[in-house]
Order: structure tokens, then sequence, then C-alpha cells
């Protein structure tokens, strides 16, 4: 009878087990928001300005996967799992994963990247990302690198909406940095719905009709009179300026005209390079890491502690205000840096040293301006090499040029996350001897220490 209830007990026992395995398995399967991310960078954990995309969708998008043979398999596991998140988050995404070689007749709808592509689609709105772009070297690990897919993807969602792009023309005849070295921030602006035009005021002879935007970017000669002229009827209207000075040893008497058009927003070029011995990147005081103010253009860089980084900076300041154009300062050096004036010295690799001519820190590098009715009127920078190929993914100073030029297009929408350090793996060195003692332990002794303890247990219970 005793043995009876208790097989009775324990086949209850374990019903009840299973039961509550059954219910607590549903239960988190409907749970899609309840997860725990024990991740070491938190790879399943998505940022608020995400959460806050995804829920206010209001039409159905399609994210379609498209890669080869070509694909790195982590670049591809990467991004799959965020798509999962995304995913699970909201009811309005679908995902599909397609092999574009044995999928011909879907590759050829859309601009197939070997590396793998990312489509994001709702109706005929579409958006193209390649997985290349998402991977962006690491600040902390030399051979590793960060993922920035979650920024490319929410930025996409958010620009779907947008039917109709910006035109933004970029001055050139003055040896201004060429758009093929700013290949990256070109196709930034280009996922946020800017058309990026070269201009040439000498032969075009006058400002487009659809200009909004003039970007002079490090310039080394001034612009002609005419030039000039062209430029401050443009601004004198709807026209905005965003200017990012470049390095010039005779800068002193080659910007005439460049000076007078910042001086009429009353931002004036001391014609010196920022120093910064305390607060510098790459172990050269040349390459500085300015201070942020509480600016929209910021806001998010000092939340998520991204940096930027400007080298051979030059330094402005804002002391005859224009009260039709006030300038507040967004980027400052410490008290430590100073104006080098002699120019002559750094072109010619010469040391700098601080001496009474120089001009004292701390150190304005950065102004936005705005108009009377507080709207965005101009950028105007020190620096522009961190908008190069070679800088621009150096940890803050992409998201940097993107938020200002959104901030000086009113473009509210522009998304700023962090991106993630790759999963930081490393191959485990091991003697022949640990190899064998790890053998041993997992093949050998544990299995076996695992059956003697059931065998004994059988034995106590039988006997009992």
């Amino acid at each position: 009878m005793n043995k009876w209830i208790r097989g009775t007990n324990a086949t209850v026992l374990s019903l009840a087990v299973i039961g509550i395995f059954i219910v607590l398995t549903i239960f988190l399967n409907s749970a899609k928001g309840l997860q725990v991310d024990l991740t070491e960078n938190n790879k399943f954990t998505l940022s608020d300005q995400t959460k806050q995309t995804l829920d206010g969708l209001d039409k159905d998008i399609k994210i379609i996967s498209l890669t080869t043979t070509d694909t790195n398999p982590y670049m591809k596991r990467e991004v799959v799992e965020l798509v999962q998140e995304y995913k699970k988050r909201t009811g309005k995404i679908t995902f599909e994963e397609y092999d574009a070689v044995q999928n011909p007749a879907v590759a050829r709808q859309y601009e197939v990247d070997p590396a793998g592509t990312l489509v994001v689609e709702s109706g005929a709105q579409k958006k193209t990302l390649s997985f290349y772009d998402m991977f962006l070297p690491s600040q902390q690990n030399p051979n590793g690198y960060s993922f920035a897919g979650e920024e490319k993807l929410t930025q996409a969602l958010v620009n779907l909406d947008v039917k109709e792009k910006r035109k933004l023309y970029f001055l050139s005849g003055h040896n201004e940095i060429p758009l093929a070295e700013m290949s990256l921030w070109r196709s930034g602006l280009a996922e946020a719905n800017y058309d990026v035009q070269e201009l040439n005021l000498l032969r075009e002879g006058k400002m487009p009709d659809d200009a909004e935007v003039l970007a002079i970017i490090g310039p080394e000669t001034d612009l002609s009179d005419q030039e000039a002229e062209l430029v401050k009827t443009f601004l004198a209207g709807k026209g905005k300026l965003y200017l990012a000075l470049g390095f010039n040893p005779n800068m002193g008497t080659a910007w005439k005209n460049l000076d007078a058009i910042m001086s009429s927003y009353g931002i004036k070029d001391q014609h010196a390079v920022a120093i910064e011995p305390k607060q510098s990147a790459l172990n050269s005081p040349l390459s500085i890491v300015p201070e942020y103010s509480g600016h929209e253009i910021t806001r998010m860089l000092q939340e998520y502690n991204l940096l930027t980084v400007m080298t051979l900076a030059v330094t402005l300041n804002a002391d005859q205000a224009n009260a039709d154009y006030p300038a507040t300062p967004i980027l400052r050096t410490t008290e430590a840096a100073y104006g080098e004036t002699d120019l002559k010295t750094l072109s010619g690799q010469g040391a700098s040293k601080k001496d009474a001519s120089d001009v004292a820190g701390p150190l304005n590098l950065g102004y936005v301006v705005e108009n009377k009715e507080n709207k965005p009127k101009a950028v105007v920078l020190g620096g522009s090499t961190f908008l190069v190929d070679q800088y621009l993914q150096m940890q803050g100073n992409r998201d940097f040029a993107l938020n200002s030029i959104g901030w000086l297009q009113e473009q509210t929408d522009q998304i700023t996350i962090r991106p993630r350090e790759g999963d930081n793996l490393s191959t485990a060195m091991v003697t022949n001897e640990q190899a064998n003692w790890i053998f041993l332990g997992t093949v050998i002794f544990f299995p076996l220490l695992f059956l003697i303890v059931g065998g004994f247990i059988w034995w106590r219970r039988r006997k009992g």
C-alpha cells in the first residue's frame, strides 16, 4: 500500500512539474517584451530611440536579408540577430532571408552587395543597407569591430516616410576636400535623404534655385569677390551655411572673403591653430578632443560618451556679436589649450611652444548660428579633417557631422545610437597536459562520478 502511495505521489509530482513547465513556457513565449540580456555588450537590448520608433510604426515593414558565399558569417549573425530583436518588438515587421545566388529573381529587384545587403521596404518606399557599412573599427580593441547596425536600421525605418530628397551643395574650386575623400559622410547623408551635389560658382555663375544649404569644407584658397557676393546674397535670403575650415599657413592674409562671410555672423577666425596638451587624441596635441556644450547637436553624443576628434583646428571667437544672428559655441578646448599663431612653424613641422603672441585658452572650435526667429542659419567649425573617410569613423565624428547637418536643416529625426563593441572572442591556447586533463575530466571522471552517485542512490532506495 505504501509503495502504491509513494508511486502515486511521484506520478502526481512529475505531472505537476511538467504542467508548471508548460505553463511557464507559454507565458514566456507570449511575453515578447520580457527578456533578460546577460551578454557582455548588451547585444540583445535595443535603445530607447529604437523602441520609440518601433512602437510608433503605423504600417507594415518588410526586411529582406540577401547574402552570398562571400558574406562574413559573423556579420550575417550580428545583422540577423538584430533584425530578430526588432521583429520581437513589433508585429509590423516581417523578415525574410535569401541566398542571392540561389534566388536570382529576388536579387535582381535590389542592389546586392556580395558582402551582404539588408533591404527595408514598405509599399513603394525602399532603403538598402550594406552589411559592411554597419561595422566600424573598434575603439577599444585594435583587432576588433563595433556594430552600428541599430543606428543604421532605425534611421532607415525613420526615413521610409521621406519621399523627396533635399539638395545639399558642396562648393568646389578652392582646393576644398574632395567629395571622393568624404565618401562615408556622403553615403551617410544619402541615407538621411540628402542629394549631395558639387557646385563650382565660377562655372555656374549663380546659386542653384533649389539650394538650401551651401557647404564649404576645408578650403585652402579664398573665394573670389564675385563668388563671395553670390554667397552673401544667398545667405541674406533663406540660404544656410555649413563652413568647416582647414589649415592654411597663410590664412591670416589669404581668407579675406571667407573671413567677411564669417564676420557677418559675428564670428572671427583668430588665424591660430589649437594646441591641446591636456585633452588630445592619438598622442598628438594637434588632435583635439573638444568638450561639448549642451546643444541639440551634441546632446546624444554626450549621453553616449562619443567623442569628436579635430586635427589642425582653427580657433574661433564671437566677441563682436551680431544681434540679428546670435552665435552659440558648441565645441571648446580646456583652459590648458592655446592657439599657435606662428603658422609657418607648424607647416614646417617645427615644435610649438606657448608664448605671449599665442591665443590663451579655453578656445572655441565651433559655433552654431540662428536668426531672430531662433531658426538655424549656419554651422561654423574650425576643423574639417574629421570629415575625411580616414577619421570619420573615429568615435562620434560621423554622428557629429550628420547631426550638425540635421540641425541646420531642422531634421529632428536624426538618430544617434552608440555602436556596440563586437563579441570579444579570443582563441584559448592550451598545452598538451592541459588538453589531457580536460579530456579526462569531461569524458571519464565526471561521467564516472555521476554514475557512482546514481548507483549509490539507486542501491539505497532499493534497500529501503
